[in-house]
Order: structure tokens, then C-alpha cells, then sequence
């Protein structure tokens, strides 16, 4: 097998493309980042690994990816938290080649350090980035109490009602629970565990710990985790046959706490 040619966030590219095409066309960094990250079979112990600013060094390089393609007009990027395939992306089939030859057209078309311009595009995915990284260091900070709480309000402010932190009380993992409203005639219950990780990965056992603890008490469960999922955590979260539970990882928290007015609670807690 032949070497990759360039940087490795190359290796993102075209898995940043074939995610997008299959959402449609545009979709959410996390959810994008995540679906990248399933397909290409990245393995937890690099998915765990950080950059010395304390961000994920995958995240960062599908990040760069991104950045790339933007730059060669393959993604839109006018609009700030959405990623978008143009139609370049969707007429011209681009080859590891192709994907080696716009990284080395775009550097060309870059001003050197000699002479430096500010660029808003890479500012944008340090930006990005950082506030990540920034917001994730101040939910591993917080007490468990204090997580449980912010996740209360996290899921109070995405639609649910009656949400309760059940915390300290010895109930099979379970830290709270609240209910759902679809429509006048349809609601569920739905029972959530918060994981306040810096570095461990929340794995399949756990998962299938939390689900016997709902059974028969609740239609569906939510896990919220400041840290990652293991692939097996995740195949076991969907399994068929199941009921199912929902994954919130580190960076759809941080994703999440974007679209709401939550982060204002953190001065309470």
C-alpha cells in the first residue's frame, strides 16, 4: 500500500463529502465529525488522544479538512455552524490524487508567513475549536451535582417537561428523568445518566447497565457525557430488538449548548 501524500487531516476529506452527500447536503459539525469518525473505523485510543491545548486531535483534523475543501470551493462556509457540500463538490469526483493536488493549490494560493493577512476561514476553525475546547474544560469542571443540573436544564431548554435529577439516590445509574411531548396524543418518558469524563470512553457494558435500569420504566434513554462513546457502546445503543437510547457525546453537548440559552446557567452552579 502506497503512503498517503500530505498532512493526515487529508485523510478526511473525501469521508467529509460522502457524510454530507448522505445527510443531504449539509449538516452540523458534530454530527458530521462523528458520522466521519464511524466510517473511516478510527479506533478509541486515537479518538482519545488530545492536542497540548487539550482538544481532540481528530476533531482538529477533520476540522482542517474541512477548512481545506472550503478554501477549494468544495464546501460552503458562509454560514457559521453549518457545513455545506456546493456544487463543485456534487459535479467533480475528486481521487486521493485530486485531494493531495487542491491541498497544494490551496497552500499556493495563501499568503506567506513573510507577509501575514488574516484569513477568516482559518480563524473560523481555530474559533471553533477553541470554544470546544473551552466549553467542554468548563463542564469537566463542574461537581456531578452541578453536570446533572446543567443537563436538566439542557434538555428543559430542547423541549422537555417535568425533568427531574434524581442524583444521589441509589437508582441503577438512572440520574434523572423527564417527559417528552410529541404531540397532544403522543408522549414519552424518557430516563437520562450523566458522565462527567475527562478521558474515559463510556463503553458498551455501561450502556447495556443503563438500559436493564429502564426496563419496563421508561420508552427511551438518553446518556450525556462530557467524554466519547466506544464503537461497541454505540452498536449496542442501536441494537435492534432494544430499546433505545440515545448518545450525547462531548462535542453535541458543546453543539447543543450553541443553539440554547443554558450557558448562561453556568454562573449558578
Amino acid at each position: 500500500m502506497s503512503k498517503r501524500k500530505g498532512p493526515q487531516f487529508l485523510r478526511f476529506c473525501l469521508p467529509i463529502i460522502e457524510v454530507l452527500n448522505e445527510l443531504g447536503g449539509s449538516g452540523k459539525p458534530s454530527e458530521i465529525t462523528d458520522m466521519v469518525i464511524d466510517s473511516l473505523g478510527i479506533s478509541e485510543d486515537e479518538v482519545e488522544e488530545t492536542t497540548s491545548n487539550g482538544a481532540s486531535r481528530i476533531r482538529n483534523q477533520v476540522a482542517w479538512a474541512r477548512f481545506y475543501l472550503a478554501k477549494a470551493g468544495y464546501l460552503d462556509s458562509s454560514e457559521r455552524g453549518t457545513w455545506r457540500i456546493t456544487g463543485k463538490a456534487q459535479t467533480e469526483s475528486l481521487s486521493e490524487d485530486g485531494i493531495f493536488r487542491m491541498f497544494k493549490e490551496v497552500q499556493a494560493s495563501m499568503p506567506r508567513k513573510s507577509k501575514p493577512v488574516k484569513d477568516e476561514c482559518a480563524d473560523e476553525v481555530i474559533e471553533e475549536l477553541q470554544e470546544e475546547t473551552n466549553l467542554l474544560n468548563v463542564l469537566r469542571s463542574l461537581s456531578p451535582e452541578g453536570f446533572e443540573r446543567i443537563c436538566k436544564l439542557l434538555l428543559l431548554e430542547s423541549g422537555f417537561e417535568r425533568v427531574e435529577v434524581t442524583g444521589q439516590s441509589v437508582d441503577g445509574g438512572i440520574d434523572g428523568h423527564g417527559v417528552l411531548e410529541v404531540n397532544p396524543f403522543v408522549s414519552f418518558k424518557v430516563l437520562f445518566q450523566c458522565k462527567r469524563y475527562t478521558k474515559q470512553l463510556v463503553s458498551s457494558p455501561q450502556v447495556r447497565d443503563f438500559r436493564g435500569a429502564m426496563q419496563g420504566r421508561a420508552d427511551k434513554g438518553i446518556i450525556l457525557t462530557t467524554g466519547e462513546f466506544t464503537s461497541d457502546a454505540k452498536k449496542e445503543a442501536r441494537r435492534d430488538g432494544a430499546p433505545p437510547i440515545e448518545l450525547v457525546n462531548g462535542a453535541k453537548l458543546v453543539s447543543m449548548f450553541e443553539h440554547t440559552l443554558v450557558q448562561d446557567s453556568f454562573l449558578k452552579l
